[in-house]
């Protein structure tokens, strides 16, 4: 592959402890306060970076579809596009608005908050919050679910040729990504009357030592085995998560944020696909019985070079 000179943004970060994950609509007439605030970001990030050497702060900014021209001259990234509803004979998911998808990681909540509050004292008046997310990190990498989460991401180069745009796909975008962002809450009652073993046949995985189940035991409705998208070569097609727990105890709210990083956002609705309709159609993922989706959006992530100096819109 090639891998010419780019910046591309902190999608390839560790996992952290903490994590926000803030959606907004731009108003009319906030392009010019939105694409200064983009080329400024990284600034910002290490001014309050700076406070905690450790803290490992990052934030990723996207472009939704609809912003994208309002926003930028020239060509378009050629999978943006409003994520597609995906229906199927029990279970629908669902498409929300976004013009700017911002995900901040840290260590500690703290930082999260703090560059949170710089950005919307930037964007003051220029947007509005679509959906604000404080999340965690719970215990070994679990979701509220209890089992681990995000298993199989790819590492090193496997990462980075998973999810960064190639200059020969898209020359104009090299070193971008795209991204899919999903807020699911979960029915804990009925999760939780479930047998473990129930559970696991649900999931695709073993609950305490996170094995794989066999392919002879792992039902083909399971998650695991819905979510495995292979190329009639038999070629694996990986997306990189970095979902986190977030919820509410005393509101009896419960929750997984889904955030897949990608090439190509065809590989994340594949898996859409699946899990809602089925494969074969009607063989959904059950863990849509437990888990109800509530936002979904897609982003493309563009290059720092890019949010620097973007050609302007005509």
């Amino acid at each position: 592959m090639t891998h010419p000179t780019y910046t591309p943004q902190a999608v390839l970060g560790p996992l952290t402890r903490s994590a926000v994950f803030l959606v907004v609509t731009l108003a009319d007439g906030a392009e010019d306060v939105a694409r200064g605030l983009l080329a400024d970001l990284p600034g910002l990030t290490r001014s309050v970076g700076f406070r905690s050497q450790d803290g490992a702060l990052a934030c990723v900014a996207g472009v939704g579809s609809a912003a994208w021209d309002r926003l930028f001259g020239g060509p378009r990234p050629a999978g943006l596009h409003p994520l597609p509803v995906f229906a199927g004979d029990r279970h629908r998911s669902v498409t929300t608005p976004g013009d700017l998808l911002f995900h901040l990681r840290a260590e500690r909540m703290d930082l999260c908050f703090e560059l949170e509050t710089q950005i919307m004292l930037r964007l003051d008046g220029a947007v509005s919050a679509t959906d604000e997310v404080q999340a965690f990190r719970y215990f070994d990498a679990r979701d509220v679910l209890g089992f681990v989460d995000a298993t199989e991401n790819p590492t090193g180069r496997e990462a980075s040729d998973a999810v960064l745009v190639d200059a020969e796909d898209e020359p104009e975008f090299a070193g971008g990504s795209y991204v899919v962002v999903q807020k699911y809450l979960h029915n804990m009652s009925a999760w939780n009357e479930l047998p473990v073993e129930e559970q696991e046949r649900v999931i695709g995985r073993r609950k305490l030592s996170d094995i794989e189940l066999a392919d002879d035991v792992k039902p083909a409705n399971s998650h695991v085995a819905l979510n495995t998208i292979t190329d009639p070569d038999g070629t694996e097609q990986a997306i990189l998560r970095d979902n986190m727990p977030f919820g509410s105890p005393a509101h009896g709210e419960f929750g997984t944020y889904f955030i897949g990083y990608a090439k190509t956002p065809s590989i994340v609705e594949r898996m859409l696909r699946n899990m809602f309709v089925g494969d074969p159609p009607g063989s959904y993922d059950r863990i849509l019985d437990y888990s109800t989706p509530v936002t979904g959006t897609l982003f493309f992530v563009p290059t720092g070079e890019f949010l620097d100096d973007p050609p302007a819109p005509a």
